[in-house]
């Protein structure tokens, strides 16, 4: 995956995740998946950034 496909999904998740978190609020089980998917995808954008 190209580093600008990467920063594409890397700012869709973002803008998804802030849509759950006003909707169900930062501990919920919906917020913490988001967020753990997020991390992810710049953990991958940080290895390719090395």
């Amino acid at each position: 995956m190209y580093k600008k496909e990467l920063l594409q999904l890397i700012e869709c998740k973002r803008k998804e995740l802030i849509v759950i978190v006003s909707q169900y609020g930062l501990n919920s089980s919906r917020t913490i998946q988001y967020s753990q998917e997020l991390d992810s995808l710049l953990n991958v954008y940080n290895k390719k950034a090395q």
